[in-house]
């Protein structure tokens, strides 16, 4: 087909009544048949493949709404219809549950004491309208279960329809009206193709006709060849359904992939939380801008909430985007700066952590077509003499920011990950990043936990964007209340939460693996606390010289042992680098790292690849600050938590590089604690702290309180609860530890 196209399109007519244009125009009709029937089969492989996905989503979804009705108790039915119902004597009839209310008759309902004829129609269509409500509501998730087969039957459309779906929104159109005028033109340009008997009998106005059909239907094939559309109709003939297998393992790589292939077929919902809750009239104005996404990657698909996100930035041009770990602000940072690409901009740059800019400058390539240099180390100073020459994304870190220099060049865009970093206004790294955002156009600040300690160091972040909506904030706060906190800050902080926009995220499963000191790590302990070392207690369960000595070791290797024999990978996380040390000498070859503070930047992305990739399932390693940040490690489904951390957003990152977009199997986390220590004051002391950050930022958000009342620091920590643990011993407390003096080590 390919040959008989290109000679057809290489062909130019003669004379009118020559053999040769009567040839010509016979090819030419020949390859329009071919033509019309390749365009129709992209239109109607498409069509079939998002109808396939379509029926196969429905399928499950039945199954899981029949479930959930299955669960849900027969109470629900009052919930929604007149309370004065006479339910109770349904359990005596064996009718326990929503789904027992609809298998029933109607005969079977009327003869439960107090329903009568009357009755029994408005219990089925309350337990129908039960039925209706978790149909809209209830999360949509797809269980990793290769012997599932309509979740095989879901995945194997997907993968189709993510084989035809460029096709199909590129050409789609174009393939419907080639197809149709083809269908015209053709016979009305059949005579000029003709024997020279029969076009002796044609009358000069029907010869000119055919001739102009003939012309025409020669133009279509050419434009539809040199559009590509021609190629592609051919391309998604050779589209065939996966095997089982393998659909299986392409989801669990890239799961993310496919509920947004998923999301572009059905209604998935969650539209206002995607939008972060803001007020009507911002979204309004974000909603009217189309994203252009031509300087994208064909295989990124962006979900709805993504999109917002983007839109959101370009709209609001200098904002916090304070989006959940796992929810992709890295390909929301991308989708913008390749908007801004598709309209002429040229240069942009990204500020970040050294753990991570290697991690960034892989995304902006895989994602996008935008070239992207590091500035970072020795040749930091001409690579930003290049990016200024030739533009593209300029990737550095806080300590490099000064290679870019006094450039004449404005960034479109500016984007500071962990944007938390730049929150006290007095530091140098500080005073570089506000330097920079004056020069640019727009500015993004991202962010999964804007607030740690202080409230106050949100207004921090945002006066650096808008400093008149930071001083609204101040007044807002404390005296105007949630409402009217959210309102001020609407225009520039968004936020939405994996539980909100993922509802296929698999369930999170947190355990408290209380242990018991031995006589070993037990005086460790007890001689820490004895001298005020609040790091020596910290790590003290794990000061033995054998494994088994210590009870959080040794409950680390049985939690890592069941979890390998189940054929799930793990993660670990300590503060200590001694812990981690002794950590992998227990592992043995089954360890991977461990990445700390002095692994590269470049290596600790290389052992995260190693650890994902191995058909084995391991045990990664890994200082809780060092890859707690920026690394994506779903490939581990078990995460071990050696001791509490001083910040409880130090733990949410953590946790949330496992159980983020993209994870498919349900990620258990276990914190490993000692009874009556360190461990669990911390406990209690934090768990305040993470319901105040839950209140003040969780929903873009910030909750009637006063800052000074978070403002709990490390030195202060240590000292309340050495003071504790002092007292609790027999040995009495040191003045100086108890009055919280200098006594304590940190």
């Amino acid at each position: 087909m390919v040959l008989v196209y290109s000679s057809v399109m290489a062909q130019t007519p003669s004379s009118p009544a020559g053999g040769r244009d009567r040839r010509s125009t016979r090819a030419v009709l020949t390859a329009s048949v071919e033509a019309q029937a390749d365009a129709e089969v992209l239109v109607e492989i498409a069509e079939r493949a998002r109808a396939e996905v379509s029926a196969a989503y429905q399928v499950m979804r039945e199954r899981q709404v029949d479930a959930a009705t299955a669960r849900t108790s027969i109470e629900a039915i009052k919930d929604v219809t007149d309370r004065r119902l006479r339910l109770d004597e349904l359990p005596a009839h064996g009718i326990f549950t929503v789904a027992d209310v609809l298998r029933a008759d109607q005969e079977r309902l009327v003869a439960v004491p107090g329903i009568g004829p009357g009755t029994a129609p408005k219990v089925v269509a309350a337990a129908e309208q039960v039925r209706g409500a978790l149909y809209d509501t209830l999360p949509f998730r797809i269980a990793y279960d290769p012997g599932d087969s309509a979740a095989t039957r879901l995945l194997q459309a997907l993968a189709v329809w993510g084989a035809v779906r460029h096709a199909s929104e590129t050409y789609a159109e174009q393939a419907r009206q080639l197809a149709a005028e083809l269908a015209d033109q053709r016979p009305v340009a059949a005579p000029a193709g003709a024997n020279p008997v029969r076009r002796l009998f044609l009358r000069g106005h029907r010869r000119r006709a055919a001739q102009a059909a003939a012309a025409q239907i020669r133009a279509l094939l050419q434009n539809a060849e040199s559009s590509g559309l021609l190629r592609a109709a051919r391309d998604v003939r050779s589209v065939t359904v996966p095997p089982p297998d393998a659909v299986w393992l392409d989801f669990e790589r890239q799961s993310a992939a496919y509920y947004g292939l998923l999301g572009q077929v059905v209604r998935l919902g969650g539209e206002v939380a995607a939008e972060g809750f803001l007020p009507a009239d911002i979204v309004e104005r974000i909603n009217e801008l189309q994203l252009n996404t031509s300087r994208l990657s064909p295989d990124l698909r962006l979900r709805g909430y993504q999109t917002f996100g983007a839109r959101f930035v370009l709209v609001q041009r200098r904002v916090v985007l304070g989006d959940e770990m796992g929810l992709g602000k890295t390909v929301q940072s991308i989708a913008t700066m390749a908007h801004l690409a598709a309209t002429d901009a040229t240069h942009f740059v990204v500020v970040c952590p050294a753990s991570v800019l290697i991690n960034w400058t892989r995304e902006i390539a895989q994602h996008s077509t935008l070239p992207v240099v590091a500035l970072h180390g020795a040749n930091r100073a001409q690579t930003a003499r290049d990016w200024q020459a030739d533009g593209g994304v300029a990737v550095t870190t806080f300590g490099s920011i000064a290679a870019l220099g006094s450039s004449p060049i404005r960034p479109a865009l500016l984007v500071v990950d962990e944007a938390h970093y730049v929150k006290n206004p007095n530091a140098m790294r500080s005073r570089a990043v506000a330097q920079l955002a004056e020069q640019s156009d727009r500015v993004l600040f991202l962010t999964g936990t804007p607030m740690e300690n202080r409230i106050d160091e949100f207004q921090s972040l945002v006066s650096q964007l808008r400093p008149e909506i930071a001083a609204n904030l101040r007044d807002a706060h404390g005296a105007l209340g949630v409402e009217a906190f959210r309102r001020v800050a609407a225009p520039v902080y968004l936020r939405r939460n994996q539980e909100d926009v993922l509802s296929e995220l698999p369930e999170l499963v947190q355990v408290e693996e209380w242990e018991e000191f031995g006589p070993e790590d037990g005086a460790a302990y007890r001689a820490a606390v004895e001298v005020g070392n609040f790091m020596a207690m910290r790590r003290a369960a794990f000061s033995v010289s054998r494994s088994r000595d210590s009870a959080k070791l040794t409950r680390l290797l049985e939690i890592a042992d069941e979890a390998n024999a189940n054929d799930r990978k793990v993660v670990v996380f300590s503060y200590f680098r001694a812990v981690l040390d002794q950590i992998v000498a227990a592992l043995s070859e089954r360890a991977y790292g461990p990445i700390s503070g002095s692994t590269p930047t470049t290596e600790r992305q290389r052992i995260v690849d190693r650890f994902s990739a191995a058909a084995q399932p391991g045990v990664l390693v890994c200082q809780i600050e060092a890859a707690g940040v920026g690394l994506n490690i779903q490939a581990a489904s078990v995460v071990i938590l050696c001791e509490p951390q001083l910040k409880p957003s130090i733990e949410a990152q953590a946790v949330a590089r496992a159980h983020r977009m993209g994870q498919v199997r349900s990620v258990q986390v276990h914190r490993l604690l000692i009874d009556d220590s360190v461990d669990q004051r911390l406990l209690e002391i934090l768990d305040s702290k993470a319901q105040l950050f839950d209140a003040y930022v969780r929903h873009s958000a910030i909750a009637e309180a006063s800052p000074g009342a978070v403002d709990v620091s490390e030195i202060q920590l240590a000292r309340i609860i050495v003071a504790q643990e002092q007292r609790r011993f027999t040995t009495p407390p040191s003045r100086d530890a108890v009055e919280g003096s200098g006594a304590i080590r940190v």
